[in-house]
């Protein structure tokens, strides 16, 4: 399935590689590392696309160094001709690389993309101290019952794994993590662009997860997750 990243397939299919996502996302890990007080001075995004997150990130810890790993050489090129002396980027499979000494890993819906990613992520862990990884719930009950949002998350975006949350941090568990923290997104009810069914979607998803989060996204869905592990 990598070959969709390696060729111009996924490019065809996404041509601005949820660029417009980005802003929103750092936010997101921004959040999450202020809250429990996560300094650092070099991280890497691991499958960085074209960059953004980076960018927007630099300008919230404007003191870090940041570098990326894209195996896309479209996005890639992407990336590379934004680079800054803050922001740099490579070609290449990340786990490949030689020991490093990132003090964080930034993996932002990644994981459901790589065909073995349980070794992935094993591969991850002795690469950086702190990890934060954002991972969308794409099971829940209504996308079961309707089927279509999975296959469709298969077919554009090339989503082969699918989680909800209590898989989610079990497999990160399973790789010999240990969970800091962890926190729902509203990924469907807050990111650009959404289709109309999602849109319609998000004054009931907003009630009920205001009563119930995890009865919520178990049944509704539109949520991600977003952890913070070491």
């Amino acid at each position: 399935m990598q070959t969709i990243y390696q060729s111009e397939v996924y490019a065809d299919l996404n041509p601005n590689w949820h660029e417009e996502d980005s802003p929103w996302k750092a936010r997101q890990i921004e959040a999450i590392l202020r809250k429990n007080a996560i300094s650092f001075d070099k991280a890497c995004e691991v499958g960085c696309g074209t960059g953004e997150i980076l960018f927007n990130l630099a300008k919230a810890f404007p003191a870090a160094r940041f570098h990326g790993y894209e195996i896309s050489p479209h996005a890639y090129q992407r990336a590379k001709y934004k680079e800054t002396d803050k922001v740099t980027f490579s070609l290449g499979d990340f786990t490949a690389e030689g020991a490093s000494d990132y003090d964080l890993l930034v993996i932002a819906d990644v994981i459901e993309h790589v065909e073995d990613y349980i070794a992935f992520i094993k591969a991850l862990r002795g690469k950086g101290r702190y990890k934060v990884f954002h991972i969308p719930l794409d099971l829940s009950v209504q996308s079961l019952l309707r089927a279509w949002p999975i296959t469709k998350l298969r077919e554009n975006v090339g989503h082969l794994h699918y989680f909800f949350k209590e898989t989610a941090l079990a497999t990160l568990a399973d790789c010999g993590y240990r969970v800091i923290d962890h926190a729902y997104t509203a990924s469907r009810l807050e990111l650009p662009n959404q289709t109309l069914s999602s849109r319609l979607m998000r004054l009931p998803r907003r009630f009920c997860f205001s009563l119930n989060p995890d009865l919520t996204v178990r049944v509704l869905g539109g949520y991600s997750l977003l952890v913070l592990a070491e």
